[in-house]
């Protein structure tokens, strides 16, 4: 293992005041990682109760950390050099300052993380962080509908083979301190206000409106996997050809996949402004409300550190197995798709994936030669190539597959008239080449 640093922390075993370490990284910038089961040098020795004390970390940080830290966190087993150690993932926290609950928010109970140390946190720093605290969150608002019912929130849980009891508005978090319902609880109730808009268009700008769906009205976890149900419909552009159906992806859906529930799970709703998904000829761009959070760069946003926005979401989310890891939504996008593709305003964030991402050179280069109808061997000539078959495998059957060029006798597949041209899609992509 590498050496500790400024965001990470190696524990040999688990230590009565985690909290400090924990909190520390809560304030920080950068949030952190926590192992269990390492030395001081790097070397994992392992850990002889990992449930139980995974149990018992979920315990401390739940209930004697203030503000809650529940959503900003993740507790994981791991095993390196064949040794079962702990891993915590701490997201820096958006109610800073974070303390130890019982010694209040003083300098005893506040930590700062200064190198590769928890330090106690100055008193004009705490004074400094608990004057920008953020008072807008959607745990602080109050819902505007208090007649609130939960029975589609209880299934999801059910169904993932977790149990809501009585006290779920409290451990998730859905009330105010003044024990009303919150925002949070309104987004995740049966009935609200909020629709998630996908629209789909004829054509590249947003003048030929074709298709316009509303999911929403209902809990969000609903409303997100109706979008992710709409999303699979179109992520796929089928291709009839005298044999067979043949369907190909237009996005990764990996990507995609992160990047609708990153949008809907980031998104500002202190304004009621939900997500937007638009569906175009050459691109999808999902649009959510509000860009990066304070503090956070663009540097930072794209090397997956994560600071939550809606934290209570984000756990929730987590806990229906829709999220997996804190920040790792970013970096999977990233995977197949370049930064270019994400464009920051003061307000919103949107990300713009191409159809054509992952269209190769050789389709590329057939596109650009391919200016009026021409029969096969005119296109292999004008491509300089003299193998049939590494034409065939590699430049058309993929153009075909993937929609932008057709045949002009699609039920003679073998005629010796059969001729290949540009479909709308191809001559959008050539435009752009």
């Amino acid at each position: 293992m590498n050496p500790e640093t400024n965001r990470i922390e190696y524990k040999q075993e688990l230590i009565d005041d985690l909290e400090k370490e924990v909190i520390a990284f809560l304030n920080y910038q950068e949030g952190g990682i926590i192992y269990i089961g390492i030395d001081k040098k790097g070397k994992a020795v392992g850990v002889s109760d990992i449930d139980g004390d995974m149990l018992k970390i979920k315990d401390q940080l739940k209930n004697n950390i203030m503000p809650s830290c529940m959503g900003l966190f993740d507790v994981s087993a791991e095993t390196i050099d064949s040794k079962n150690v702990i891993k915590i993932t701490l997201a820096s926290g958006t109610e800073k300052p974070y303390y130890i609950k019982k010694l209040g928010m003083s300098e005893k109970g506040t930590f700062i993380r200064i190198g590769t140390a928890a330090e106690p946190m100055p008193i004009k720093m705490i004074e400094s962080l608990f004057a920008k605290r953020t008072r807008s969150s959607i745990g602080k608002i109050k819902s505007p509908n208090q007649n609130l019912t939960f029975e589609q929130l209880k299934i999801y849980y059910e169904s993932s083979e977790k149990m809501l009891n009585q006290q779920f508005t409290s451990n998730l978090e859905l009330l105010t301190e003044e024990g009303q319902y919150n925002y949070v609880a309104y987004l995740l109730a049966d009935t609200n206000g909020i629709s998630v808009k996908v629209a789909k268009y004829d054509g590249l700008d947003r003048v030929e409106l074709i298709e316009n769906n509303e999911y929403g009205y209902c809990s969000l976890i609903k409303a997100t996997k109706q979008v992710l149900d709409k999303i699979g419909v179109e992520k796929t552009l089928a291709k009839i050809t005298p044999k067979e159906r043949k369907e190909t992806k237009l996005w990764n859906p990996v990507a995609l996949r992160e990047a609708v529930i990153n949008a809907i799970v980031h998104n500002d709703y202190t304004l009621e402004v939900p997500t937007k998904f638009e569906f175009f000829d050459d691109r999808i761009e999902i649009t959510s409300f509000g860009s990066l959070p304070q503090g956070m760069t663009e540097k930072e946003f794209f090397e997956g550190y994560s600071v939550p926005r809606n934290k209570e979401l984000m756990r929730v989310f987590r806990d229906l197995d829709l999220v997996e890891h804190l920040g790792s939504g970013v970096p999977r996008i990233l995977r197949s798709y370049g930064k270019e593709c994400f464009k920051f305003t003061e307000i919103f964030l949107r990300m713009i994936f191409p159809v054509t991402a992952q269209v190769t050179a050789q389709v590329k280069e057939l596109i650009e030669i391919l200016s009026k109808e021409m029969d096969r061997q005119e296109i292999q000539d004008m491509l300089g190539l003299s193998h049939r078959e590494n034409f065939r495998l590699k430049y058309l059957k993929p153009a075909l597959e993937q929609g932008f060029i057709e045949m002009t006798i699609p039920d003679k597949p073998n005629s010796r008239l059969q001729k290949y041209r540009l479909t709308i899609l191809g001559k959008q992509l050539k435009d752009k080449l």
